[in-house]
């Protein structure tokens, strides 16, 4: 069993399923390219020709024995499926799964989560940290939170949270560069870029300017999450969403130079329901929770 090249073998399998190298690479969420190279892996180790190109606009087909294995290895990945989603339907009624990324895990829903457990002993809510947004019942969730405009995946959504972007940036790096107090004085200074698309500098340069202000230079960060933290220790200036950022402004580690001077994001987080189900009480109880927690902070 270890020398099987499982990789591989999920490639061809849905390569055969979805009728193409690129309508599989789109399931699995990976680039055309590396379904093609795990194809050609697996004929090399398996010494034999398994695809074959068809001709015309139909592309990849399978020779004999590239259909005989491609059809068993969709079989046993199907079984094994049915099998795993078997058991996460048996789990205990008080679990709850909540799915959502990085940033939002890690900088608005942790430092809740003991509250929550102290009011709520008897759930078990985990949190699943990921970047593939699929719909929830898909990844396995009761529910996710999403950001962004809308629920971009599918299932059944409901706004969550409102959210602000202003700048910030450490008080040593505001000392050391002459204390800005508006939009002019970020001319010149080390933008910090997060991947977000909804929290581009170009965004707060069209509502705020200067139109001289230099969005196109600057390191680029993954999450918000990094961008906060090399805010934090003085590395340039961040566009933060106020959700996010605003435990580190409370403690003092970053500032808000401009005063309110920010860009609305209205409806910026989503919870997120699976779209074929109920939830269930334990996931409704969840639910409640996280929409109090917005109200709370509304207010």
């Amino acid at each position: 069993m270890k020398d099987l090249p499982l990789n591989a073998l999920r490639a061809l399998a849905v390569t055969r399923a979805r009728g193409g190298v690129r309508a599989a690479a789109r399931e699995l969420g990976v680039a055309h390219s590396s379904v093609s190279r795990h194809l050609a892996e697996l004929e090399v180790w398996m010494g034999m020709e398994l695809t074959t190109r068809a001709g015309g606009r139909r592309g990849l087909g399978f020779t004999p024995r590239g259909e005989e294995l491609a059809a068993a290895a969709l079989g046993g990945l199907q079984t094994i499926e049915h099998a795993v989603s078997a058991l996460r339907e048996a789990r205990s009624e008080h679990s709850v799964h909540l799915g959502t990324v990085p940033s939002f895990a890690v900088r608005w829903l942790l430092p809740r989560l003991p509250a929550f457990e102290t009011s709520h002993p008897h759930i078990e809510l985990s949190v699943v940290v990921e970047k593939r947004l699929d719909p929830p019942e898909r990844a396995g969730l009761d529910l996710a939170v999403r950001m962004g405009r809308g629920p971009l995946t599918g299932g059944r959504g409901e706004p969550l949270l409102d959210d602000l972007l202003y700048p910030v940036m450490s008080p040593t790096f505001w000392e050391l560069h002459g204390r800005p107090a508006t939009p002019g004085d970020l001319v010149g200074l080390r933008l910090l870029h997060d991947r977000d698309p909804e929290a581009s500098w170009e965004a707060w340069r069209e509502v705020h300017g200067p139109r001289t202000l230099d969005v196109a230079r600057g390191p680029r960060f993954t999450s918000t999450d990094l961008v906060l933290r090399a805010a934090v220790q003085g590395q340039g200036v961040a566009l933060a969403r106020h959700q996010l950022a605003r435990d580190d402004l409370a403690g003092g580690l970053l500032r808000r130079p401009l005063g309110a001077a920010s860009v609305r994001l209205d409806d910026a987080y989503w919870i997120v329901l699976p779209g074929t189900s109920f939830p269930s009480a334990a996931t409704a109880t969840v639910v409640a929770w996280l929409k109090r927690e917005a109200a709370r902070l509304r207010e």
